[in-house]
């Protein structure tokens, strides 16, 4: 195996840049604009030209990188197709072949929820563990779905879509998916403000959070540790809808651990427990002894993940 390899990590607003040693070692990161204007024409030419400047600064030639390893915000084929990817402008390509007529050398693609999940299996929370599934709670519910070292990535790349799960058939208020009713809705970061409010309007419970002018999880979680009893009845019917959910994916694909990460995550065994608590009730017997861990990596792992495509 050659000495270096790239990992990146493409988002809508910036793109991320690892440059590893191929032992795994992280030498450095860097991010560059995202630039979608045109139909995203210029991302891949300016990761060309961000790679080729990091080896110029350090005289290294493109014949020691072992490859390029991508995260891509959308489906992603086993072949490198890229299906649709609508925050970057993208409609249908293989975007490995694009990236690797640019630079000359190997690239892999995947999903960025699953590329993270993988660089938590290597280097994170997930390390020691073959067979994972990642949830990240932040603004939406995103997943990565890891079995027996590798991503799991489906027919057309849309596997690990955790978040989408249809969990309520009353739901009035649409997904971001276009549809109702879908796990995000409750347990994302957004999902616990817009249920908690809704709960708010509907009863007359005393609660400081009525104090808070659009207040945010961090508020909800600090006034459940201070006592509140709204907060409280909120991060437990958030923990039982997590719990059912994980119950259902564990009786399917079997892990051994459920990695957790985003902000809302952040808020540690307050909201871990009561996750892990509906989720022995819910499970099948002979998974209550699946593991629930918190990532480690952090904004990294998709690079991480990225690079270890690569170097699988």
């Amino acid at each position: 195996m050659k000495k270096y390899a790239f990992g990146v990590d493409i988002g809508g607003t910036t793109v991320k840049i690892g440059f590893f040693e191929s032992c795994g070692e992280l030498k450095e990161v860097w991010e560059i604009p995202t630039r979608t204007q045109d139909h995203g024409k210029n991302i891949l030419p300016d990761i060309q030209k961000a790679i080729l400047n990091k080896l110029d600064e350090n005289n290294i030639s493109l014949d020691e990188v072992e490859g390029v390893g991508m995260g891509i915000p959308g489906p992603v084929g086993e072949d490198g197709t890229v299906f649709t990817c609508v925050n970057l402008g993208w409609s249908q390509f293989n975007v490995e072949q694009e990236m690797s007529a640019l630079l000359n050398c190997k690239v892999k693609a995947g999903n960025d929820a699953n590329v993270a999940a993988l660089g938590e299996m290597w280097q994170g929370g997930g390390k020691g563990y073959k067979n994972i599934v990642m949830v990240t709670l932040g603004t939406g519910v995103g997943g990565g779905i890891i079995i027996d070292g590798k991503i799991l990535c489906g027919c057309n790349g849309a596997a690990g879509e955790i978040g989408h799960i249809p969990v309520r058939d009353d739901e009035t208020d649409v997904c971001g998916c276009g549809k109702k009713g879908c796990l995000e809705q409750y347990t994302s970061a957004n999902g616990l403000v817009r249920v908690t409010k809704r709960y708010l309007e509907a009863h007359d419970d005393e609660s400081v959070l009525r104090q808070i002018d659009s207040f945010t999880t961090k508020d909800i979680c600090k006034a459940a540790s201070e006592g509140d009893a709204v907060a409280n009845k909120m991060i437990d019917e958030l923990g039982q809808t997590l719990g059912k959910a994980t119950a259902t994916i564990a009786a399917v694909v079997n892990p051994q651990a459920f990695i957790f990460g985003g902000g809302l995550a952040n808020a540690g065994h307050q909201i871990m427990d009561p996750i892990q608590k509906y989720f022995v009730h819910y499970c099948f017997p002979a998974q209550k002894e699946t593991q629930f861990k918190l990532a480690t990596l952090g904004n990294s792992a998709g690079v991480y993940g990225a690079v270890k495509q690569v170097l699988d």
